[in-house]
């Protein structure tokens, strides 16, 4: 039967073979050793609770049984939804009983049924060769503070590359001896929406019943010419640690941030910083996978804390204090005699 052309192009219609250009089929990976991680859905942002990002608490301990009760205490009443946050502790070098006091204050708060058991907790046993010992004197000397530095660098860094998770947003370093802090101070932190934050650390200290409040942290703070004018003619590997101002071998003549601040101010109030304490920091975790550590070396005549805040503002990123933000440390009551002509407070 002849068929017009309009009717054989109806009639091979229904006909026609799909074609595919440049079609992949889907690869199966079967093999359970082989793992994807995609990095690209983790942010850290101020909507840091709505968005569930997990924070990575992370706290080196040496000697450090006497504080551990009140640590948990301040822990167990922070605001961020305790589901997302992780803990890790590194203990090494003590002579006391720092592992079974941790070990038992994190299974008395592991155990609860409520919302104030944490997503997970993590023990680290590392020791590096006690370099000083834990006496006021012994740590705030100054010509323990190169190594005693760099040691406390390298406890940082195993901790955090043992720890650090891909599904980590945010990493919060936070001191076994702080006295007091408000129970928001990570949703606080948090809405800077900053690269590496710190807050002011103070002290209290009753002499005739009044308090004192003394100034804590002094390795917070903004580089000067004098500072660095000391630091070309240093050798690269000195370690100027401490914020020399408190010793009489240096002066810096840098700009702290506990002399800046006050807590009755508005604690929002933010100030560019050249170098960071240790006490309270709170760190976007994309910062510590770029490569930004704790050097436990000469970095720019600086180490740990310091070297870090140096290495990151080299790297770009922003390192920021809080003056009016003010976290209270225990009182340390130091030696005069590492202070010069300047009072602990």
């Amino acid at each position: 039967m002849a068929m017009t052309t309009n009717e054989q192009a109806q009639w091979h219609a229904h006909l026609q073979t799909p074609v595919l250009y440049n079609h992949h089929a889907p690869i199966e990976v079967e093999s359970p050793s082989i793992q994807s991680v995609d990095l690209n859905g983790i942010m850290s942002t101020p909507r840091a609770a709505v968005n569930e990002e997990r924070v990575l608490i992370l706290t080196p301990l040496r000697d450090a049984a006497p504080y551990l009760s009140k640590y948990f205490d301040l822990l167990s009443e922070l605001t961020y939804p305790h589901d997302l946050i992780d803990l890790a502790f590194l203990v090494g070098d003590s002579t006391d009983d720092t592992l079974a006091v941790l070990s038992a204050e994190l299974d008395r708060v592991q155990k609860r049924t409520d919302k104030l058991r944490f997503h997970s907790a993590l023990i680290v046993e590392k020791d590096f060769g006690a370099i000083v010992g834990q006496s006021v004197e012994e740590r705030h000397g100054f010509k323990a503070q190169g190594p005693r530095r760099k040691a406390i660098a390298r406890a940082r860094n195993y901790l955090l590359y043992t720890a650090l998770k891909p599904t980590h947003s945010w990493v919060y370093w936070r001191d076994v001896d702080i006295q007091d802090s408000p129970g928001k101070i990570l949703e606080d932190f948090m809405d800077h929406n900053k690269d590496i934050l710190v807050p002011n650390i103070w002290f209290h200290r009753y002499e005739n019943g009044r308090d004192i409040e003394g100034r804590f942290d002094y390795n917070s703070w903004i580089e000067s010419d004098t500072g660095r004018k000391l630091a070309e003619s240093l050798d690269k590997d000195v370690v100027l640690a401490e914020g020399m101002y408190r010793y009489k071998e240096y002066n810096t003549k840098r700009k702290y941030l506990v002399t800046l601040g006050d807590w009755r101010n508005n604690k929002d109030e933010e100030v560019e910083l050249d170098g960071v304490g240790g006490v309270n920091i709170l760190v976007k975790a994309d910062v510590h996978r770029s490569g930004i550590n704790f050097p436990s070396y000469a970095f720019e005549n600086q180490a740990e804390t310091e070297g870090f805040a140096k290495m990151a503002k080299r790297a770009g990123y922003q390192v920021v204090g809080l003056p009016n933000y003010v976290v209270w440390h225990i009182d340390t009551e130091e030696k005069r005699g590492n202070l010069g002509s300047r009072p602990a407070y």
